[in-house]
């Protein structure tokens, strides 16, 4: 099954492998580099080199054999929609959801479900995998994601995230109590030179990266943290607090191994969101509840308090 993926760039400069490496996640970089090589690459339907530079606006192809579906199909998925007029939809997207179609997890994710829900009526600078999307959040992350109708609300939108004016905020519990009351993280990240699974702070590969953060509330063992991205990387928040020595609580890739405190994944919420709308041009700010399990991981820490 052969499967194409169109992927936009809105970056100025970075050599073509790196940056599909950093946008197909489920590819190694010497895995791109093979497709690169194969030809499977092209611009404007020229095979394009692992060595050119990208330009804000190119729409890149990849031509791949590919195990799961070509095609993400429309399925009768429950939504949590947060905000909704023709150009754009906020979700909140539960704990456990994946985003997009991937190898592994062929349905079930929120692209499938925004499908059902809004009758195809996404936009396709994202490909047949990935209409609509514009940023993603991990699958064990919870909380609000955008996703637009239209190509023109997807530029829009995109180009906001690339001028860092696309505001994101994230609540989480770090192991330990922090010395400062804020600070800020800035530090690249590239894959694991190791684990290609893995994100990493390494000068090797890898693109910059910064998360500001405040303390929301101490605790005896652990800190409540608001996160706001200043870019957004794969796995930004749970590397840089891994880094700096107060992973997240429940992270098993980053930090213990084992469920801390009942939690067996991240306890990482996306909180806010702050943006232009695409059509109006007037500001949005969307703000998600915390969840239960957030809820109750800070009922059994004010009992520790």
């Amino acid at each position: 099954m052969v499967l194409k993926t169109t992927i936009q760039s809105f970056n100025e400069g970075t050599r073509l492998d790196v940056f599909l490496a950093e946008n197909m996640i489920n590819h190694t970089r010497s895995s791109i580099q093979k497709l690169l090589e194969a030809g499977r690459v092209t611009l404007d339907g020229a095979i394009v080199k692992k060595n050119h530079r990208t330009s804000f606006g190119e729409s890149f192809v990849v031509t791949e054999d590919e195990p799961v579906a070509s095609v993400a199909i429309a399925q009768d998925i429950p939504l949590d929609i947060i905000f909704e007029d023709d150009d754009i939809i906020v979700v909140n997207k539960p704990k456990g959801m994946v985003v997009h179609p991937a190898p592994g997890h062929p349905d079930g994710t929120l692209v499938n479900a925004l499908l059902s829900h809004c009758k195809g009526s996404l936009s396709g600078i994202g490909g047949v995998i990935r209409p609509g999307i514009v940023h993603r959040i991990d699958k064990d992350t919870s909380g609000l994601v955008i996703a637009a109708k239209s190509n023109h609300a997807h530029l829009s939108l995109s180009r906001q995230l690339s001028a860092r004016t696309l505001k994101r905020e994230y609540d989480a519990i770090v192991r330990g109590v922090m010395k400062n009351d804020q600070g800020t993280v800035d530090a690249p990240i590239g894959r694991h030179p190791t684990n290609r699974q893995r994100q990493a702070v390494t000068e090797r590969n890898s693109r910059f990266a910064i998360t500001h953060w405040e303390v929301v509330s101490y605790y005896e063992k652990h800190s409540w943290l608001r996160c706001r991205l200043e870019t957004g990387r794969t796995h930004q928040i749970r590397v840089h607090m891994a880094y700096i020595g107060h992973p997240i609580v429940g992270d098993s890739i980053y930090g213990q191994k084992k469920p801390e405190l009942g939690m067996s994944t991240q306890c990482l919420h996306a909180t806010k969101l702050v943006f232009i709308h695409p059509k109006t041009n007037k500001p949005m700010e969307l703000i998600s509840k915390l969840p239960d399990y957030f809820l109750d991981l800070l009922g059994k820490l004010e009992g520790k308090k």
